[in-house]
């Protein structure tokens, strides 16, 4: 079965006609971005936003339903759409997809796990506001 960005990806290009090519000339992204976009049934990594940038200019459709079908395809399931009537307040956006996913993927832990992460972002942050010694 499709993951979601697959799907999103190969409607489009069925109801337009459009090719690999014709999606990432428009968008300026490889056409092999396109295709292993459409192609890769599980998305490891969310892909960079200026990829998910020029797919969206690419496909000629909104960058949020570009970017809630590639998140959805990395396994974060987004729940409703912004104003619908089964959506949730929605989560802000920091302009980074890789921050975005590890937004999302929070809800998805276990209360463990979620101290675990919170316990190695504060060590992070800690290690990382402390001067470096003298060399």
């Amino acid at each position: 079965m499709a993951n979601a960005l697959q799907q999103l990806i190969r409607e489009r290009l069925d109801r337009e006609g459009w090719s690999y090519g014709e999606v990432a000339r428009r968008g300026g992204v490889p056409r092999s971005t396109v295709h292993h976009l459409a192609t890769t049934e599980r998305v490891v990594r969310m892909p960079q936003a200026g990829t998910l940038e020029g797919l969206a200019k690419g496909l000629e459709l909104p960058l949020d339903t570009v970017r809630r079908a590639a998140a959805e395809a990395c396994g974060i399931h987004v729940y409703g759409s912004p104003g619908g009537e089964d959506s949730a307040p929605a989560a802000p956006r920091s302009g980074d997809p890789e921050v975005d996913l590890l937004i999302a993927s929070v809800q998805r832990l276990s209360s463990d796990d979620r101290r675990h992460v919170t316990a190695l972002v504060e060590s992070l942050l800690g290690r990382a506001a402390k001067p470096e010694p003298d060399a």
